[in-house]
């Protein structure tokens, strides 16, 4: 046997009991004949004591060793001295004194520290990532993933849903991001795609049904990276027949209540907040709002129209939306804090950021000029405001104002620590625009997917004059300004389904070509239906406080879509490109 115990499960009752060990030696210390080795593997770390009054070749060798060194030690735990006690650390009340020792494998040494303690930049982290993912911190966010996705799998066997895998290699049906395509060797000039989502398959499992399923899903979508997406990633996917949207928000919620619940030691109180797109987007600026802070958005569009401010008067004479936030005790920012909040929206494509601190004066503000006595009032009114207090103001497009101020309430409390880790804020919303319309194809494409069902009073009511209007019964669950996923009741008639695709420029030739599987199996019978998925990174990030995804993904690629150990993507042979009936017209760049 190579070992009898893991390093981290040693403990007093162990007192006296000889004990095999291995693992990593994260740490060495020469006390002038004792040598300790802090021996480490998953579990966590022991302590083992080298003494040359015991054994000289277990010494020399633990003189020999470094950090890295795989190694395998025999001995007998004792236990330590009282000033030795470590109470921070499980095994600290005891060490083991060792007898023999071998060393497994050696080790270069090591690019950066393996401990809880060092900063190492990212890059170099994920260069060496096999390295990095010995970190306990690493460790402690994957066992965590990994005990979170067998909990998900009990709780949904326990209600007697199916575990069906759906397909890898598939047919390009784009919508919105880029598909992943795969050439095929075997049919000349034809092409697989990589599912963005198991979503067409999964309707067609009902079409069969199988009434309840759901998958712990790999998707791939070729979309411009950010903090929270990953080129590939991890979805918990579900679907059901003969639901409505209340049942699959009870099942959602007593998933998270679950994990939640298990994972944090929280307890989360269902159900969940519920809340309009429209009301989202108009008092917090964002479709995920994170609520556990006001700032608010107020309008002011209507009080702005006669203003004597131009700026303000212009656009909402103009169609445009102006909008004010409340920071209540904001007075006390420093111009230059203002002039970093001003930088922070024009990343939102904000040309400015009009602000007004409420002095006991009156209003000391570079816009305060502009406002009669009587409008400096009503504005207060409207916004609440009291002496101390600060408002900014964003003027423009409807598209301009809402992202950039909705940001900037978020940086605003970020920087006046109004923001609780520990506070779990749960939020449905709903009422999503079915369609949105592209500007660049003059088309209206759907805002979830084709296969959302529309709000049938907006359907008869907008579908031949103003498809924008039309309001779909999708909906995303949302924690603290993060999108945790999202769903629908989808569409189970065809014709409902041909007349979507109609709406969105799709005639009936190529929805044939391109969904005709679909159309078919919705034309033999297929039932009500609807579901959701979750985005298995991003809930694990919630469940650990990780700030990236790449910190609960094992091998991450970079915002890039790159992969900094393995170097894919990467070049590949003349031969297989011919096998694939693909020539190649530029020199790939390097990256």
């Amino acid at each position: 046997m190579q070992r009898t115990h893991y390093c981290g499960d040693l403990n007093s009752e162990h007192l006296d009991q000889y004990v095999t060990l291995c693992g990593w030696s994260a740490s060495r210390r020469d006390h002038g004949g004792v040598i300790f080795i802090d021996l480490r593997d998953y579990t966590g770390l022991s302590q083992i004591v080298f003494r040359q009054e015991v054994s000289t070749n277990a010494y020399d060798l633990a003189d020999a060793s470094r950090g890295g060194y795989v190694l395998q030690v025999h001995g007998k735990v004792i236990a330590r001295d009282a000033e030795n006690v470590n109470p921070d650390l499980p095994t600290g009340a005891i060490e083991v004194l060792a007898e023999s020792l071998e060393v497994l494998n050696e080790s270069k040494p090591l690019p950066f520290a393996i401990d809880e303690r060092s900063y190492t930049e990212e890059k170099t982290r994920l260069a060496f990532r096999y390295l990095d993912l010995r970190r306990p911190e690493m460790q402690k966010r994957l066992q965590i993933r990994s005990q979170a996705t067998q909990a998900i799998r009990q709780y949904f066997h326990e209600r007697h849903f199916f575990d069906i895998e759906t397909p890898i290699l598939t047919k390009s049906t784009p919508e919105g991001a880029r598909d992943y395509l795969v050439p095929s060797r075997v049919h000349q000039g034809l092409f697989y795609a990589l599912p963005q989502s198991p979503q067409l398959f999964k309707q067609l499992l009902m079409c069969a049904g199988y009434d309840r399923y759901f998958q712990i899903a790999r998707c791939f979508r070729d979309e411009d990276l950010r903090f929270n997406r990953q080129p590939e990633f991890t979805q918990l996917d579900v679907e059901m027949s003969f639901v409505s949207e209340e049942d699959v928000y009870a099942l959602t919620e007593g998933l998270l209540q679950d994990l939640f619940g298990k994972f944090n030691g929280i307890k989360v109180k269902t159900p969940f907040q519920r809340m309009s797109y429209d009301v989202a987007m108009n008092e917090y600026g964002s479709d995920a709002p994170d609520l556990r802070f006001g700032l608010k958005l107020v309008d002011l569009t209507d009080l702005s129209k006669g203003c004597g401010f131009q700026v303000f008067a212009k656009v909402a004479n103009q169609g445009g939306v102006v909008k004010a936030i409340r920071v209540e005790g904001g007075s006390q920012f420093s111009r230059k804090e203002l002039d970093e909040l001003t930088d922070f929206v024009s990343q939102y494509g904000a040309k400015g950021m009009a602000w007004v601190k409420l002095q006991e004066e009156g209003w000391q503000s570079p816009i305060a000029k502009f406002f009669k006595p009587e409008e400096q009032q009503q504005i207060e009114a409207k916004l609440g405001l009291q002496v101390g207090d600060l408002a900014v103001f964003g003027a423009d497009a409807q598209s301009v104002v809402l992202p950039s101020l909705g940001a900037l309430r978020c940086e605003i409390a970020k920087r006046q620590n109004l923001v609780s880790a520990d506070d779990y804020q749960f939020v449905w919303i709903y009422d999503f625009p079915l369609f949105q319309h592209d500007p660049q194809t003059n088309r209206y494409v759907s805002v979830h997917h084709p296969f959302t069902q529309p709000n049938l009073e907006d359907l008869e009511n907008y579908a031949l004059n103003a498809p924008e209007k039309i309001r779909s019964r999708a909906y995303d669950v949302v924690l603290n300004g993060v999108e945790l996923g999202g769903g629908s009741l989808r569409i189970h008639q065809p014709q409902m389904q041909q007349q979507m695709f109609q709406l969105m420029g799709i005639d009936a030739e190529e929805a044939k070509e391109r969904f005709g599987f679909l159309l078919d199996a919705l034309a033999y019978g297929a039932p009500p239906h609807g579901g959701i998925a979750l985005g298995i990174d991003r809930l694990i990030m919630s469940l650990t406080h990780s700030e990236s995804i790449r910190d609960v993904v094992a091998f991450p690629k970079t915002q890039k879509a790159s992969c900094l150990m393995t170097h894919a993507p990467s070049t590949v042979a003349l031969s297989q490109l011919h096998e694939l009936h693909l020539r190649q017209t530029e020199v790939p760049s390097s990256h």
